[in-house]
């Protein structure tokens, strides 16, 4: 099997606009089944920075056992910094070795933008691989349509 056929994708926080705040609609990665994952940050144009819980702090993940419960940071797993308000269209990467025990769900800890005249465009997206049953179709993979020429 094509690797690029055996991986999910998963959108944890949709494409938006956000000018002093918190992003809508952040969401966790269930990383069960999967021996490794990724959660790439995409900024499309910002003019202010973002950061976790605030605009000043580096994006970092979190873990949980359960889905609503108490999430937890991951030991190492954040950015050097917050992500500067010079930093348009770009993406970073925060990969997760899962054969370490981790909590089965991970999300990032509350994106922040700070405050500036346009705001920050981003989105979040989460990537498993090496997983115990690979998908057998475009939804299973988290894709709308999969192009196999």
């Amino acid at each position: 099997m094509n690797q690029l056929q055996n991986e999910v994708k998963k959108i944890m926080l949709p494409c938006q606009l956000k000018n002093n705040g918190d992003f809508a609609g952040n969401t966790y990665l269930d990383t069960f089944g999967a021996g490794e994952g990724r959660v790439e940050i995409h900024t499309g144009t910002i003019d202010i920075a973002i950061g976790s819980v605030a605009e000043t702090e580096p994006l970092k993940l979190t873990e949980c056992d359960t889905t609503d419960g108490e999430y937890t940071d991951i030991d190492g797993a954040e950015l050097a910094a917050a992500i500067a308000s010079t930093k348009s269209n770009k993406i970073y990467a925060i990969d997760l070795p899962l054969a370490k025990a981790h909590k089965r769900f991970v999300q990032v800890a509350t994106p922040h933008a700070g405050s500036g005249s346009a705001g920050a465009n981003m989105t979040i997206i989460g990537i498993l691989t090496k997983l115990d049953n690979g998908p057998a179709d475009a939804d299973a993979r988290g894709l709308e349509e999969h192009i196999i020429p």
